[in-house]
């Protein structure tokens, strides 16, 4: 059995726990290289003793074999743009130790050694956000990882950028050496992509989960009935997404005194001669159909954690170095086209949870809508002061940016490389922006918990709260003090409540 880590043991090595392999691991990373050292002394091996790309035509002669490897290092070395965060390098990094760590890449173990040493004592390499089409998985920006356990480039360290042969001399690591195809297996793979996507998943399951809380809230503020929710309706369609929304609001609206139940109010004889009711029969659909809306949200989010799990314990570069069956495959499992799927479809349902989360803003702030609050939450004096009025503007605008961005990137293809790379699959810019849509979602989120918050205050109804969406408002007036008179600004509030929602 292959080296395999879960989703959840990655964030945790992410955040700082260290990295270490078994013995059994360790084992198949020294099988692999051993068998390729004596397989590749007599035969023609892509990217061993031949040209990268299309220049895979050109033998390369034996005493320039070292150099080679160290020339896709350099050579590639090209990424433009803004560094990646530390965060997302720590993903990229541990990525490719997973990916190596499979045995089937047929490198040195002193190259698996360096990475997860630098791993575990937070050296973080120099990566730019832009470079890789995501065909033989992300070459240059895991050229710049690589160009960092050779001893050249920069390194983010403690706060600061540094060149990276210094950090390496001041922890006493050797940089790199070249002993077959370390240049190769370095460089090409799917490990920025992947890092990247991990984190966008582990952010926007989070996000799903607060988007369930708030919708409970909203329901409680609206005074809704609350068999929307009710385990008959989602057991009547059979999506285990809709079902596990329906479990989850019901878990969270448990204890709560806001919600109407519908057999107290309108399955009664008392209403026979009423006309027209005050109070609506039907919520309006951002607060009626959650389990409708986020249902499959929740299906596209399990499906994309799955496929996260096996791409992270995938071998992802080319040639597949397979001591098993004493053979070198050459192939292509470096192409991203199963994580830049999965990161379009993650991003388009994390646009949806921003569009839910600015359509419920609106109907709090709109006081003909929700006929129960005043004008943009507003507790001051009408005209005179505005409460909440331009939060919704910052909310609108997040939300139509995420908007455009939701169009999908997988189809983004275009080829380069002398047509060696035909079809492409844009992987790592698919996740940078979905990485950039899960970021404004936050956003977006943050206002909107802000808002419920002043609802509860509007309302005094705080003490009939269910436990769950008490303790959110509670942590929320920690944060932010309701608005009563004077007009305040807004926008450390709002950078507030998003982190703590990102972090909570």
């Amino acid at each position: 059995m292959s080296f395999t880590i879960s989703l959840d043991k990655a964030k945790k090595i992410i955040d700082g726990e260290r990295l270490e392999l078994d013995s059994a691991t360790w084992r198949d990373i020294d099988e692999s290289f051993e068998f390729l050292r004596r397989f590749s002394s007599d035969k023609v091996i892509y990217g061993i003793n031949t040209g990268f790309g299309p220049m895979a035509q050109w033998r390369v002669d034996d005493d320039s074999l070292t150099a080679l490897q160290y020339n896709i290092i350099r050579s590639h070395a090209t990424g433009a743009g803004a560094p990646l965060p530390d965060r997302y390098v720590r993903a990229a990094m541990l990525a490719r130790v997973c990916q190596l760590a499979q045995g089937y890449s047929g490198v040195h173990r002193e190259a698996v050694e360096l990475l997860i040493e630098m791993l575990n004592r937070d050296i973080c390499p120099f990566i730019p956000e832009h470079g890789s089409v995501g065909a033989s998985g992300d070459l240059v920006q895991l050229a710049h990882i690589a160009l960092t356990l050779i001893g050249e480039g920069e390194v983010h360290y403690h706060g600061e950028w540094c060149p990276a042969g210094e950090v390496l001399a001041e922890h006493g690591l050797r940089p790199l050496s070249i002993h077959i195809r370390e240049g190769l297996s370095l460089t090409n793979g799917t490990s920025v992509m992947t890092g990247i996507a991990i984190l966008n998943q582990l952010d926007a399951e989070r996000l799903l989960d607060h988007a369930l809380l708030a919708a409970v809230w909203l329901n409680e503020v609206a005074g809704s009935y609350d068999d929307f929710m009710s385990k008959p309706i989602q057991d009547s369609r059979r999506h285990a997404g809709q079902r596990a929304v329906g479990a989850r609001l019901r878990e969270l609206a448990a204890g709560s005194r806001c919600m109407r139940k519908r057999e107290h109010y309108l399955y009664t004889s008392r209403h026979t001669d009423v006309k027209q009711f005050d109070h609506k029969v039907q919520a309006y659909y951002s607060l009626r159909c959650v389990p409708q809306i986020f249902g499959p949200v929740a299906d596209t989010f399990d499906t994309s954690r799955h496929i996260l799990e096996e791409e992270l314990n995938s071998a992802s570069d080319n040639p597949i170095v397979d001591h098993r069956t004493g053979n070198v495959y050459h192939g292509g499992n470096f192409h991203g086209d199963y994580v830049s799927l999965e990161q379009d479809k993650l991003k388009i349902a994390t646009v949806r949870l921003a569009m839910t989360a600015e359509r419920q803003l609106n109907y709090l702030f709109h006081d003909r809508i929700n006929g129960i609050l005043p004008p943009f939450l507003n507790m001051g004096v009408l005209g005179l002061n505005y409460g909440m009025q331009a939060c919704q503007f910052t909310a609108t605008s997040t939300t139509a940016e995420c908007q455009t961005l939701a169009m999908p990137n997988y189809v983004h293809s275009i080829p380069n490389n002398n047509d060696n790379q035909d079809i492409v699959s844009m992987g790592t810019n698919t996740a940078l922006l979905c990485k950039r849509v899960v970021y404004n979602a936050y956003q977006v989120m943050a206002i909107l918990y802000i808002a419920l918050a002043q609802a509860t205050d509007c309302l005094r109804l705080s003490p009939r709260l269910a436990p769950a969406t008490a303790a959110a408002y509670r942590d929320i007036r920690r944060l932010t003090p309701a608005t009563t008179g004077d007009d305040v600004p807004f926008y450390h509030a709002i950078a507030a409540v998003e982190q703590y929602l990102r972090h909570l």
